[in-house]
């Protein structure tokens, strides 16, 4: 369904919540990307408010309801707790507002279904902020495969670990917190792109081994392609030493990527395009005979809000389908 064009005019983006997503992702990328135009941010907290139109020079509104009623509103942006994406989507699409959720888009397929269906019906845009599809090392995967360095890939194991249990709604299993539903929504989509081939398997292991959350301690998945191609996520809270991000076996070398794309470090000091990695943290591929460095893509994390203004202008398609998220939630 593609939605009447917004002409002539920036698309008003509404962000609602404004903790560390909010304001650190979303209110930054908005205001970066051309054809969008940071409206507003909604806050319950009267001081947070104050805030946000000190930090954002924008309009602020007290609850939900009152941006989905605003009439000047196109874009809503929900920077909530997981387990509110669907109920907030629905509600703001059948207000007439087009939609994008962070990740991870939803806790269930059902919902997933619900929230497709009803932007269908109210023939409005719905996205979900994939926003490592942008990532530098996972472009370098993308690159090495497609150009037949690797081979025929049969084996990507991918991990997202750290040492520690979260606090706040992301340490609360009732609001779709833990590792696996917010960075593991990252991995399995990456993972679902990287082998188009229809899923075969899916197992997943998990551990709750911390004492101050209900969240997963450890969640391991192995999902299986046709074809035989098999791909690893592994998430961890009691990873005090870390694994590498990507390590990619094919028929005619190996990859193995340590580190974290810097973008993400670069915004939260204040300009995501300062960003730049060391040399260092290259990836190394070996293909059985010597070993070099593969100098790592530069992500721009930026490329999605500049599709979505492009998307709702008519003048470009999504370059996060649906179809491809909805894929990746059957997994989780």
């Amino acid at each position: 369904m593609t939605p009447t064009p917004i002409r002539n005019r920036p698309v008003r983006t509404v962000v609602v919540g404004y903790g560390m997503a909010g304001r650190g992702f979303h209110c930054h990328l908005v205001r970066r990307a051309p054809g969008l135009a940071l409206h507003a941010v909604v806050s319950r907290n009267p001081e947070t408010r104050a805030r946000i139109a000190a930090e954002q020079g924008c309009r602020t509104f007290a609850d939900f309801a009152e941006a989905c009623a605003d009439p000047e509103t196109d874009l809503v942006i929900l920077a909530t707790p997981n387990s509110t994406h669907a109920e907030l989507a629905v509600q703001a699409m059948d207000a007439g507002k087009h939609v994008v959720t962070d990740k991870v888009a939803c806790t269930s397929l059902a919902d997933c279904d619900r929230m497709i269906e009803t932007a269908a019906r109210n023939r409005v845009f719905l996205s979900v902020f994939q926003n490592r599809r942008w990532d530098g090392d996972y472009l370098t995967v993308r690159q090495l495969m497609a150009d037949g360095t690797l081979g025929d890939v049969r084996w990507v194991e991918m991990a997202w670990q750290s040492f520690g249990a979260w606090g706040g709604w992301r340490g609360r299993a009732d609001m779709g917190g833990g590792k696996f539903l917010d960075l593991g929504a990252h991995l399995i989509d990456q993972l679902c792109l990287l082998f188009p081939q229809a899923v075969e398997t899916v197992y997943c292991r998990m551990h709750h081994d911390l004492p101050t959350t209900d969240t997963e301690s450890e969640a391991l998945l192995v999902a299986t392609f046709a074809g035989g191609a098999t791909g690893v996520v592994d998430c961890s809270s009691l990873a005090a030493i870390r694994k590498p991000r990507f390590y990619v076996r094919g028929t005619r070398a190996t990859y193995q990527k340590f580190g974290l794309d810097p973008q993400e470090a670069a915004m939260f000091a204040g300009d995501i395009d300062a960003a730049s990695e060391d040399p260092a943290t290259y990836g190394r591929l070996n293909d059985g005979k010597a070993e070099s460095t593969v100098p790592t893509l530069a992500g721009r994390w930026r490329s999605y809000y500049e599709n979505i203004a492009a998307v709702l202008h008519g003048e470009a398609e999504p370059l996060v389908r649906m179809a491809e998220v909805r894929r990746a939630i059957g997994v989780l």
